[in-house]
C-alpha cells in the first residue's frame, strides 16, 4: 500500500537525520524529517507535484498539521544542503555496506527552456549552458546531470555542470568517493589516458572507459562486451529517472530548478530501499 511507503520513506529520513544529531526548533509543528518525506513523495509519486503531496500528507493524516505550499517551499529551500548530504549519506551505504566495487558513470542533458526561448530565459544566462546531446543529436540549453550508479543502477553521486562542459571536466570535478579496488565504468565521452592513470594511482580506482575505433588502447572484444553491458544498465536508471520527471520543472530560480531535479534523484535512490 501506498502508505506503507509512504512510513518507509519517513522512517529511513528520520533515522539517518536523528543517527547525525540533526537539531532544529523544538516548537515547529512540521519536522525537516516531514518536510523531507513529503517533497520526496511528490518526486516518487505526485510527478513532482507538492501541493498534491502536502494534501495527501494532511488527507491521509499522515502528517495532519502540514503547512501549507508557499511554507512548504520555503522550508525545503532551506533544507537543500541537507538533501544532497542525504543523497551521499545513502549512496555511501551503498558502497560500503553493500561492499560495491563496479560502478557506471554517464550524463544526460537537463533543458531550461526550448531552444526558441533561449533569448528569454530568466533561470540561466549564457552560452556556457549551451550543450549538444550527442545521442539524440541536438543542442540544448540548460545543465548537464553526471550520475554514478551501482552496477545495479542505484544512483550514488550526482553533479550538475554546464552543458557546454566536457564530461572529462565535470568527472574531475566530482566527489568521487568511491572504495578502493573499484571499477567506474563509461562511455567514450570520459575518455582521458593520463586521468586514467592518475585515479588508478591516487585513488586506487580503475576507469574502465568504452574505446573508439581508432583509440590507441583498443578493447579486447570481451571487455567491449562487458563495457556496452554496464552502459546499458546506467542508460535505463536514467530513462526511468526521466520518465519520472515532468515535462516541465516549474522555478524561478537556478538553485531552485537543480533542487526539484535533485529530489527526483532522490526519489529514485530511496525507492530502491523502500
Amino acid at each position: 500500500m501506498l502508505q506503507d511507503k509512504v512510513i518507509g520513506i519517513y522512517c529511513l529520513v528520520d533515522d539517518i537525520l536523528k543517527g547525525i544529531h540533526h537539531h532544529e526548533h523544538k516548537e515547529r509543528k512540521v519536522s525537516d524529517s516531514e518536510i523531507i518525506s513529503t517533497a520526496i513523495v511528490s518526486a516518487l509519486y505526485f510527478k513532482g507535484n507538492q501541493f498534491h503531496a502536502i494534501n495527501y500528507m494532511r488527507t491521509h493524516a499522515m502528517i495532519p498539521g502540514m503547512i501549507g505550499k508557499s511554507g512548504f517551499n520555503k522550508r525545503l529551500h532551506k533544507v537543500a544542503s541537507l538533501l544532497m548530504w542525504l543523497f551521499l549519506h545513502i549512496g555511501r551505504m551503498f558502497k560500503y555496506l553493500c561492499a560495491e566495487l563496479e560502478y557506471i558513470i554517464d550524463s544526460f542533458p537537463l533543458k531550461v527552456c526550448h531552444n526558441i526561448r533561449i533569448n528569454r530565459s530568466k533561470l540561466l544566462t549564457g552560452e556556457q549552458w549551451r550543450g549538444f546531446n550527442a545521442s539524440k543529436r541536438e543542442y540544448f540549453y540548460g545543465v548537464k546531470v553526471q550520475l554514478i550508479t551501482t552496477k545495479n543502477g542505484i544512483p550514488v553521486e550526482i553533479c550538475f555542470s554546464p552543458g557546454s562542459e566536457h564530461d572529462v571536466e565535470a568527472l574531475q570535478k566530482m566527489f568521487m568517493d568511491l572504495p578502493p579496488e573499484s571499477s567506474l565504468f563509461g562511455d567514450s565521452a570520459y575518455t582521458a589516458y593520463e586521468l586514467e592513470e592518475l585515479y588508478k594511482e591516487t585513488e586506487l580506482i580503475e576507469l574502465k572507459i568504452c574505446r573508439k575505433s581508432n583509440s590507441k588502447k583498443p578493447d579486447k572484444p570481451y571487455h567491449a562486451f562487458i563495457k556496452n553491458a554496464m552502459r546499458k544498465r546506467i542508460e535505463t536508471t536514467i530513462s526511468e529517472i526521466v520518465e519520472m520527471t515532468p515535462h516541465s520543472i516549474h522555478a524561478v530560480t537556478k538553485d531552485g530548478f537543480l533542487l526539484k531535479k535533485l529530489l527526483f534523484v532522490l526519489a529514485f535512490q530511496v525507492k530502491a530501499i523502500v
